[in-house]
């Protein structure tokens, strides 16, 4: 009986953060000719978000945020994913680090 309780106990547990990992609202960031498409994304306030990062460039960029807390280095022709939030509304800048001058955008929380 000890053993059916611990493995409905871990079972629940398991399902339980696969459906808080699935719930969560996901968007598109592209890296390419060392500039993000799109430069502004829209998001929900108070909400836990994945963003997806896709480098098509041949060069690595990081993603660097001061205001949101995140800094994330993409190699050239990879895909990664940054967990945002949950923020209350506002502007948060980010920028490309190793081309700092192209490589900008926000995410305004709505």
């Amino acid at each position: 009986m000890v053993i059916k309780y611990r493995l409905s106990v871990l079972a629940l547990s398991l399902l339980s953060s696969v459906y808080a990992f699935a719930g969560k609202p996901e968007f598109e960031l592209t890296i390419r000719q060392h500039l993000f498409e799109p430069s502004i994304i829209v998001i929900p306030a108070n909400t836990k978000i994945k963003l997806w990062v896709h480098n098509e460039d041949a060069t690595p960029e990081e993603f660097e945020s001061y205001e949101l807390n995140r800094e994330k280095v993409i190699l050239g022709g990879q895909r990664s994913v940054i967990f945002i939030g949950p923020l209350p509304p506002g502007e948060y800048p980010f920028f490309g680090e190793f081309n700092p001058k192209s490589a900008q955008g926000k995410i305004i929380v709505e």
